[in-house]
């Protein structure tokens, strides 16, 4: 069998000389073989050395990341001290506050000593350092106080105190009783719904506590009448007034002033129909003035 070649022509020298050079076909294939081989052995180097550069990148993207993570975890959990710390102080001054003016103790109060602070327990130090907060911002603290509600008492206990109306609308004296009397115009017995409290012609009436006036006009015998609701089922009523100083809708603080002493309606003179009401109800007022403008420290209007 003749065998192939393949002829290649080199020139060489100035004089354009050609050399013929025989190359077996045999050799061109094991050289294309050859250079196939090598392309895709570069070829497979190069694909794994990206893929090793994107493993390298990847795992520096994660480790920093990891850093990161690690550093903020580190701050929240210096966080998380710190708040555990504040938490403890401001359980400790709840307590202190509580003990110093009698009320009962809370045991899920936290305290400095305790190793681990749950959440319930941050949750009631705060509602309970609120709680003290606000009832002495109200009021509620002093009307505790000086009602004698401080042993065995709870803050609770002081705000329920601050929404009775347990401040005299007008001081002077009981000239009238709640119940069974004589009628001083026919001189037959009857009921008689709230007290008469004496005092002179135009003196100031004052709201004994926080409400919403619901009712400002005539009244039949009561003359000139005012009526707050004071919530939790409890009003007041307010007659033979001779003038108004609220109006309908109108949110009044305890000791604002609603109306001024008059002798409108049936009435034998100046003085104040003051009733207290449990949902609708008339009930003995009595018991429920048990503060005046001098031992509560003077309540300034909307105060």
């Amino acid at each position: 069998m003749q065998k192939r070649f393949y002829i290649l022509f080199v020139a060489r020298g100035d004089d354009g000389q050609l050399r013929k050079i025989s190359i077996p076909v045999q050799y061109l294939y094991i050289f294309v073989v050859g250079a196939a081989i090598g392309f895709l052995g570069l070829t497979g180097i190069a694909s794994s050395y990206a893929r090793m550069l994107f493993k390298v990148s990847r795992y520096n993207e994660l480790r920093t990341e990891k850093e990161q993570l690690k550093d903020r975890y580190s701050r929240l959990e210096q966080v998380a001290k710190e708040r555990d710390v504040q938490v403890a102080s401001l359980g400790s001054i709840a307590n202190e506050v509580s003990a110093l003016y009698g009320l009962k103790s809370q045991p899920t109060l936290v305290t400095a000593s305790q190793e681990q602070i749950q959440d319930a327990e941050v949750i009631s130090s705060l509602d309970q350092l609120h709680a003290l907060r606000s009832s002495a911002l109200s009021g509620a603290a002093t009307v505790g106080i000086t009602l004698g509600l401080t042993r065995n008492a709870t803050t609770a206990d002081w705000f329920r105190a601050n929404s009775a109306p347990n401040l005299w609308p007008v001081e002077g004296q009981v000239t009238g009783s709640f119940g069974e009397r004589i009628d001083p115009f026919n001189g037959e017995g009857a009921f008689h719904s709230g007290v008469d409290i004496s005092s002179h012609y135009g003196h100031q009436v004052i709201a004994p506590a926080d409400g919403v006036v619901t009712f400002v006009d005539f009244l039949g015998g009561y003359g000139k009448a005012i009526m707050l609701d004071h919530g939790h089922g409890i009003s007041t009523r307010y007659g033979h007034l001779s003038g108004f100083a609220a109006t309908p809708g109108q949110h009044v603080h305890r000791g604002d002033v609603i109306g001024y002493v008059g002798a409108s309606g049936r009435s034998t003179g100046p003085h104040l129909h003051y009733e207290v009401r449990i949902n609708d109800t008339p009930v003995n007022p009595y018991k429920y003035l048990r503060l005046n403008i001098a031992h509560t420290g003077g309540f300034a209007a909307g105060g």
